[in-house]
């Protein structure tokens, strides 16, 4: 059973860029990254896939988001650049992935997740 562990989250301006991590207990072929205001749907940001699917973003964050992952210490970043007031949220990171590449975005395909890291823009 694959353990998540986030970290990087902080408060940063307009414009700015932060970096946040999840580390894994161990390896999982694909991992994600959600987005959570409070009241509102988990939004899904970016996938990391070895294999198939590769990696995928949603529209909002495309060119000003980067995802990566090193094998060697089962961690997976997110770079994220330019940000936006209004991507100020709890970011999860995810394991457990099972369907299509197309359904990646779908909280329900994911079993396994992190407690979160806070990122405030303001």
């Amino acid at each position: 059973h694959v353990q998540l562990v986030e970290s990087g989250g902080g408060s940063v301006q307009p414009g700015g860029s932060l970096r946040v991590a999840c580390a894994a207990s161990t390896y999982t072929q694909c991992m994600g990254w959600f987005r959570q205001v409070p009241g509102k749907e988990r939004e899904a940001v970016a996938l990391f896939c070895d294999g198939l699917c590769g990696t995928i973003y949603a529209e909002s964050v495309k060119g000003r988001f980067t995802v990566s992952r090193d094998n060697a210490n089962n961690t997976m970043w997110l770079q994220m650049n330019n940000l936006r007031a209004e991507e100020t949220a709890m970011y999860y990171c995810s394991a457990g992935f099972s369907g299509l590449c197309i359904t990646w975005s779908a909280r329900e395909r994911w079993n396994i997740w992190g407690q979160g890291t806070q990122v405030t823009v303001s």
